[in-house]
């Protein structure tokens, strides 16, 4: 695999993202510690509330309209045994979906979460409906055991696309974004672009993904390392030259997806093993993009602990998930909401007239 850094004026763009200011920061912690509680005991939500403070660059943030896409993707190493599911579960799922009947679903409706399906490239057809924005790149990657999962002109279509469906939500008053996947082999193409990304052994980002048992795993394992042999690593990667040899259109477009959230300054809630493995490659090419982000948990995947570890992530949240669908996110999206809310809305000590610590008694 060799780098490629030219890229197209569309990708530089995208790429170019800038932290947030840090110029409110003193005056944000200050109306945080002036809040009716103790210093500090408010917990994460205090460090959550820093940061999106930071985001809008507002003592009275606002992350109304909170939206999940859920983009969904089939995979050609699926062909080579890695999973003990059919391809056919992709489209089933995304049907699922557009019936209302996953725990993704559900969650979103709990929340009061804008929830989209994108069929970024499933193996199959659907029938039109409200909640489907149907623009597959193609009926599923490669099989990149064989050659690259994708072309870099496909790769390039399904960032612009990510990016795309991001600025329309935006328009429409999205403060708060989450993303989602589904595609059966897709914990396979994650485990990859991690382990070519991070320098970790295979061994370290492969798990059982749907639920493999030990012969399974094994031999999932085995595949994906001679898939690893079969593109070597040439000395400067290029993380989208990772992408289009490993990814899934599902995770390419939540890479662009990531990219155009954190240029338009959402709050991005990073959901499970799939997701983060899309901010991986996001946060290679523009580091700052993890500024905007917001980890919702810590997956039971094996290798999400320790992607998180390489992006330096803070999760809310341990619950033993390892669903995928943006499941994490949206039930961590009512506590972000809430971190939100307290720094917005909190009484001061002064304003309702209770003695800080230290205050002189009468």
């Amino acid at each position: 695999m060799t780098a490629n850094t030219a890229y197209s004026p569309l990708l530089a763009e995208l790429f170019d993202v800038a932290a947030p200011s840090a110029a409110m920061d003193a005056a944000l912690q200050h109306a945080i510690d002036i809040k009716t509680k103790p210093p500090g005991s408010l917990g994460a939500l205090e460090r959550v509330a820093l940061q999106i403070g930071r985001i809008q660059q507002s003592l009275t943030p606002d992350l109304s309209r909170p939206a999940m896409l859920v983009f969904a993707g089939d995979h050609g190493i699926v062909a080579s045994g890695v999973s003990p599911y059919p391809q056919a579960v992709t489209a089933q799922m995304v049907l699922n979906f557009l019936r209302g009947g996953a725990a993704i679903n559900v969650f979103c409706r709990a929340n009061q979460i804008e929830m989209e399906v994108i069929n970024a490239g499933v193996a199959a057809d659907f029938p039109s409906h409200a909640s489907l924005v149907d623009i597959p790149v193609a009926r599923g990657t490669q099989n990149f055991l064989e050659g690259p999962a994708m072309s870099r002109e496909q790769l390039e279509t399904a960032l612009a696309a990510g990016a795309a469906r991001v600025v329309v939500h935006a328009q429409r008053g999205t403060r708060m974004i989450g993303f989602g996947e589904m595609g059966i082999g897709n914990t396979s193409a994650a485990a990859c672009v991690m382990q070519r990304l991070t320098g970790l052994p295979l061994a370290a980002c492969v798990g059982r993904g749907t639920g493999v048992d030990d012969a399974g795993l094994a031999r999932k394992t085995a595949v994906l390392a001679q898939a690893l042999e079969a593109h070597p690593m040439s000395a400067n990667v290029d993380p989208l030259d990772v992408l289009a040899t490993f990814g899934g259109f599902e995770i390419a477009m939540m890479t662009g997806a990531y990219l155009a959230a954190a240029k338009l300054g959402l709050v991005i809630v990073v959901d499970g093993f799939i997701s983060t493995s899309a901010l991986l490659v996001a946060a290679r090419l523009a580091p700052a993009v993890l500024d905007y982000c917001i980890f919702a948990h810590a997956s039971d995947e094996a290798g999400h602990r320790a992607m998180l570890d390489a992006l330096g992530a803070a999760p809310l949240l341990q619950l033993g998930l390892r669903l995928g669908e943006g499941t994490g996110a949206a039930l961590a999206m009512p506590l972000i909401q809430a971190a939100a809310a307290f720094l917005r809305d909190m009484a001061t000590f002064e304003g309702a007239g209770v003695s800080d610590r230290d205050a002189p008694t009468a």
